[in-house]
């Protein structure tokens, strides 16, 4: 499969009220009230959160979700994930920091993670992390390992065929799409069952049939990804 050129126009951050909760709705909740939803004040526990699961199921997608409302509240987070190969000290001005791919991390990011927890817990901030492993087989520094672990623990589960269906369904709605059976099948069955490649892929064609006035088919996929 060739690599998509997002459309940024029609691209939008990650969002809770994006994230199809299905079986995972305890972990969605519970940041719902930790970043305080709709008349709910928030709550921004220091007391730490950490996600796990296999890839898929949304774990990314949900810290990028709390990154973004944190910073739309007016706040500064702190992002460390398995690509940041140089991460910063803490920086005292963060309202909370966000670990992705903790499992990843190599020496220098244990040593950063640690310090990045330790100075945000002395300073009562939020700390939100995810991984694919649950706490106590992650191969991590026995004082970060632990750390991580203490608090509120999530199990995520990736989406069934019929719950990532009824998401895309729901989306082409919102994006006033036809997408018939055939081509649901189509994108299911051919592509990856990671939700969030389904939905970069669904505005792809919805930005590719614009540019070509043409109905979403399963010619128009192939049409796609032989000219983009």
């Amino acid at each position: 499969m060739k690599q998509l050129a997002l459309d940024i126009g029609l691209a939008t951050g990650p969002t809770l009220e994006g994230y199809f909760a299905g079986p995972n709705e305890a972990a969605v909740s519970h940041l719902q009230l930790w970043l305080g939803s709709g008349d709910t004040v928030a709550v921004h526990s220091p007391v730490p959160t950490y996600l796990w699961g296999d890839s898929g199921c949304g774990k990314t997608h949900l810290l990028e979700a709390v990154r973004g409302t944190l910073t739309a509240q007016g706040g500064r987070v702190g992002w460390l994930h398995a690509g940041l190969h140089d991460p910063p000290p803490f920086n005292e001005i963060w309202d909370a920091v966000v670990m992705d791919d903790v499992e990843r991390y190599n020496a220098v990011q244990q040593h950063a993670a640690f310090n990045w927890f330790v100075n945000a817990q002395s300073l009562q901030r939020g700390v939100i992390a995810a991984g694919s492993l649950p706490p106590a087989h992650l191969g991590l520094r026995e004082d970060l390992r632990t750390r991580l672990g203490w608090g509120h623990v999530f199990a995520l589960q990736v989406l069934g065929e019929d719950e990532r269906r009824a998401v895309l369904r729901q989306a082409a709605d919102d994006r006033g799409l036809m997408l018939t059976d055939e081509v649901l099948n189509y994108m299911l069955h051919r592509f990856s069952r990671d939700l969030a490649s389904l939905m970069e892929l669904l505005r792809e064609l919805d930005g590719y049939a614009l540019r070509t006035q043409r109905a979403i088919t399963i010619p128009l996929i192939r049409a796609m990804l032989e000219n983009e």
